[in-house]
């Protein structure tokens, strides 16, 4: 006989399963993968439009909310689905625990800035007279 406790299988597996976390990330990936494929083809057929344009019609352009909005929507979609991929490249290859959380920390550091950069300009450009 075995010198191994005799215990259920279900009191070893506990605390020990999932988190329920993996499935809400999935769903943040598709979502903003969606979002993004609706919001890149807005933004080429705005580009498109704008192809020949000046400086001035470029910018007003930008200006317009409909478009401020769709631009910012954009810029949070790429980052947060970025960052959402980064993360998991990251868990999936980066086997040591400090540089697994240094890196974790340092894409949404970047993923945070990116975004507010984005928006800054949007804005600085909305709303400029």
């Amino acid at each position: 006989m075995s010198n191994a406790p005799m215990r259920n299988p279900l009191k070893n597996a506990r605390g020990l399963g999932s988190s329920q976390s993996g499935v809400g990330h999935w769903w943040q990936q598709r979502v903003t993968a969606t979002a993004l494929v609706v919001l890149v083809l807005w933004l080429v057929y705005t580009l498109l439009g704008l192809v020949h344009a000046d400086y001035a019609t470029a910018h007003a352009a930008i200006a317009r909310p409909f478009n401020a909005v769709l631009l910012i929507a954009f810029s949070i979609a790429v980052f947060w689905h970025a960052a959402l991929g980064l993360q998991v490249v990251i868990e999936d290859y980066v086997h040591t625990r400090w540089k697994e959380v240094v890196l974790l920390v340092l894409v949404k550091f970047a993923a945070v800035l990116g975004v507010l950069a984005s928006v800054l300009a949007v804005l600085r450009i909305a709303l400029a007279s």
